[in-house]
């Protein structure tokens, strides 16, 4: 494994070892390993945020640096109950991990997912539904239940924001073995960031927010769109996890249809 490229090789091993119910099944999975396909896929895991979420075949693989857009969100939740639950919507959910993450440190909130794709909505429903949450499909807000107008205290988002020429560049893992619906975002990889900006004030409340991971090359590009869009607009940086979030507030009294 470590000679095909496996950066990770004797920590991976062990993870194959331990999922492994006979040698053959083991020795599948190495193959499978250093053929280049993902760990999680082989696994039908993910670990993230200290959790392990359901990956299936045909859904984006959950990175590290996502769990910075899951730390922001929770920072602007009510830490204990409230008469009315906040409204969190997961958009372009894939596989559901961050509604997961969120509701897993917040179970009182009303969680609400949607992605386009059959295979993401599956799997979503896996890990969200029995924390409680709903999962729908449809493109974007179209998926969304009327009822949720005006009524979201969070939108988080993690959509696809890989400009369209740099996907060939990317590492055979993502590039071959994850859907290209998942990473590709238009020319400069900021497609989804004007759909989403766009719409989304119709569905926040007074003062809510909009989160959206984005690259740190791209932050600038991303904060631009949701200033003009009425948000005010802050950029977050870890760099523990190479993780970038545009954080908008929509000014009080700015909820466009």
């Amino acid at each position: 494994m470590r000679s095909a490229g496996c950066v990770f090789a004797e920590e991976e091993a062990r993870l194959l070892l331990a999922e492994a119910s006979t040698p053959a099944d083991l020795a599948r999975n190495v193959q499978r390993r250093v053929a280049g396909v993902p760990l999680e896929l082989i696994l039908g895991w993910a670990e993230f945020a200290g959790r392990r979420i359901v990956v299936e075949p045909g859904v984006f693989v959950p990175r590290r640096r996502t769990e910075l857009l899951v730390t922001e969100a929770l920072a602007l939740l009510p830490e204990r109950h409230t008469p009315a639950p906040a409204v969190v919507v997961d958009l372009c959910c894939g596989s559901g991990v961050v509604g997961a993450a969120i509701v897993h440190q917040a179970p009182w909130v009303e969680l609400h997912a949607a992605d386009i794709e059959p295979a993401a909505v599956r799997c979503a429903r896996r890990n969200v539904g029995p924390m409680g949450g709903q999962v729908h499909s449809g493109d974007l807000f179209d998926a969304l239940p009327p009822g949720l107008r005006g009524e979201v205290r969070v939108l988080v988002v993690n959509a696809p924001y890989v400009p369209t020429e740099a996907i060939r560049t990317m590492p055979p893992e993502a590039r071959l073995y994850e859907p290209v619906a998942s990473l590709d975002g238009g020319a400069d990889g900021l497609d989804f960031h004007r759909r989403v900006a766009a719409g989304s004030p119709g569905w926040l409340v007074p003062g809510g927010h909009l989160l959206i991971e984005t690259s740190q090359r791209q932050a600038a590009g991303t904060s631009a769109i949701l200033a003009a869009a009425g948000f005010d607009t802050r950029t977050v940086r870890s760099e523990e996890v190479d993780g970038t979030v545009v954080v908008g507030r929509l000014a009080t009294g700015d909820q466009r249809a």
